[in-house]
């Protein structure tokens, strides 16, 4: 059963597909719509057509920087934004950077959010090869804190992924969502979604982290199959007021968000906590 109300779906990866690595694009190659993704990743009329079929009402465009792992790398911020200024408020342009690769992160970050309009950073551990605390510790990755700091600023989320990944050149050892309890003791105004709540190898962690940071924590549900979401988060409900719904489509495995969206609605959960997860959580 669809849900009665228009869904936001809050991380679908949206971006330059041309740029991806070969081995990367092999991951989504075995899609049979891929030819007609592409297309909307390049027009998008076609995005919003998309939507409007699916009764989507906002789409969150997940990009960030990761050139040695998945290809792309800093012109992913100027696409998300172009692609975003053809619907503003209905597609929701998310960037990235990388510490180790710009001169001036502050400098930097104040270009992304002040002047090319990025709406929320994402930081991918297993794909920048990076542990999210590592300012504290790494010389070459003190710039995030200084990427933390400009969202506090700003007041623009980050958003981290959490668990696996799948992609040939991931290193998993990274996606640990304990990593981010550090980033909350040091920037406890730092408004953070914690992307795949840890699947499949760390969900108490992410449970813990939600519940110590109430105020300003969390959780996008994306990338775990909707019918199996209470074995992964049998917990959801108790930080229901931090739940949103997420696709990854089009990622591995996500065949369509709409059909995501209705496998959430049927869950054994209230009525409230479905309208939360699918709409009003990421209204916030």
């Amino acid at each position: 059963m669809k849900p009665p109300y228009p869904i936001i779906d809050a991380h679908v990866h949206i971006f330059p597909w041309e740029n991806i690595r070969p081995d990367a694009a092999s991951k989504m190659n075995q899609r049979p719509d891929m030819a007609e993704i592409y297309e909307m990743c390049q027009d998008p009329a076609r995005l919003i057509a998309y939507m409007d079929e699916r009764n989507i009402e906002r789409l969150v465009m997940i990009n960030y920087v990761a050139p040695e792992t998945q290809g792309y790398a800093e012109e992913v911020n100027a696409y998300s934004v172009r692609m975003a200024s053809y619907a503003p408020g209905r597609l929701i342009p998310f960037g990235g950077i990388d510490p180790r690769r710009v001169e001036d992160v502050g400098a930097e970050m104040d270009h992304l959010l002040g002047e090319l309009g990025i709406k929320g950073i994402k930081i991918h551990p297993p794909h920048q090869l990076l542990h999210v605390n590592a300012y504290r510790d790494t010389p070459e990755l003190k710039g995030l804190a200084a990427v933390y700091e400009k969202c506090i600023e700003y007041n623009i989320p980050v958003m981290i992924h959490t668990g696996t990944s799948v992609f040939p050149r991931a290193r998993n050892r990274f996606g640990n969502p304990l990593d981010i309890d550090d980033v909350m003791v040091d920037f406890p105004d730092l408004k953070m979604i914690i992307a795949h709540g840890g699947r499949p190898l760390w969900m108490d962690e992410a449970f813990f982290v939600l519940r110590r940071w109430p105020e300003n924590t969390f959780l996008d549900i994306s990338s775990v199959p909707p019918k199996k979401l209470l074995d992964y988060f049998p917990w959801i409900e108790r930080v229901i007021d931090q739940a949103m719904f997420g696709s990854d489509w089009p990622g591995p495995g996500v065949i369509d968000p709409a059909v995501n969206a209705a496998d959430v609605y049927a869950l054994p959960i209230s009525d409230l906590a479905k309208r939360k997860l699918l709409r009003e959580t990421a209204e916030k």
